[in-house]
């Protein structure tokens, strides 16, 4: 079945959908795109389900040959697309003939691009979801990333009207990041002076950074406990390691910890921070649980979700 050829298959390429609910009790991660934000107008630029699935292109390096005509589009991270090397910018789409050459070549801007193909691409769903979690050997291309001569199928398509999101709406990948926190039950376990020190302080996004989870640099955060029982993790989860360097943790996050949580970064946030590239400065902002779901809320209305 023809689609797209991998002719080179970039630094990580992965499938990725809305992700795969309900069986972290059996040890398996949600996963999931990391950036929902991009994720989510990559399928709607297209009239697309909002939950089929892109590929994730993580940094560069991914070249694919269209074997059909469809339409495409393109979100999240400058990553120098080009299409038979003449270059677009992303958060548009485009119309692809048989034979196109389509590259991911540099990394300008961001951490990851997506890749979105009108009524996604025939993959087999494992646990409801094609999502691709590599420590877990699941979904995707036999649960790994894209390699040099994959066959990406999709059913060709009627060429579309290009459509593009106006660049006031297009998130700033190079801005500070000022993450809004909800403290959890063991905020308990952070005396007064260390949360004081944790929403005051300048954090940066160290090079310890991938879809588990992205350690920050700066000064410790200390609780008064080593460890707890381990439990389920939340997305957007603060654990707090002994060395008090927090721990953001992500889409591939493992399902249970035990170390200390000082609270979770809203989920939207959590978007904006996969793309931060390492040494971006990073703040804490309190709010309240009813503010958090009224921000959710408001995020998924733009998608009429």
């Amino acid at each position: 079945m023809n689609g797209f050829e991998v002719i080179s298959p970039g630094i990580l390429t992965l499938i990725q959908d809305k992700g795969r609910f309900g069986f972290m009790s059996k040890g398996i991660t949600p996963s999931g795109a990391i950036d929902e934000f991009a994720y989510l107008w990559a399928n709607y630029l297209l009239g697309n389900n909002l939950d089929l699935n892109v590929l994730e292109i993580a940094f560069s390096g991914l070249t694919l040959k269209a074997n059909k005509n469809t339409s495409i589009s393109v979100t999240g991270a400058d990553l120098s697309f080009s299409i038979n090397n003449k270059i677009y910018k992303p958060w548009q789409t485009f119309k692809i003939k048989d034979g196109d050459i389509l590259k991911f070549s540099k990394n300008i801007i961001g951490q990851r691009a997506y890749l979105s193909v009108k009524n996604g691409f025939l993959i087999l769903k494992e646990f409801g979801s094609t999502s691709t979690t590599l420590k877990e050997g699941l979904g995707g291309i036999e649960g790994r990333a894209l390699k040099k001569g994959d066959v990406l199928p999709f059913i060709d398509s009627l060429s579309l009207p290009i459509k593009r999101l106006k660049s006031i709406y297009q998130p700033d990948y190079n801005q500070a990041l000022k993450l809004r926190v909800v403290l959890g039950y063991q905020h308990e376990n952070f005396s007064k002076e260390e949360k004081i020190k944790f929403f005051s302080k300048e954090f940066r996004v160290s090079k310890e950074a991938n879809r588990m989870g992205i350690k920050l640099e700066g000064e410790s955060i200390q609780a008064d406990i080593d460890g707890i029982i381990s439990e389920g993790i939340c997305f957007g989860a603060i654990q707090v390691p002994k060395d008090g360097r927090p721990i953001i943790l992500l889409k591939d996050r493992q399902t249970i910890g035990g170390y200390p949580k000082i609270g979770s970064v809203l989920s939207v946030d959590c978007f904006k921070l996969s793309q931060a590239k390492a040494g971006t400065t990073v703040t804490f902002q309190e709010i309240s649980i009813e503010e958090a779901l009224l921000e959710t809320k408001s995020f998924y209305k733009q998608f009429k979700i």
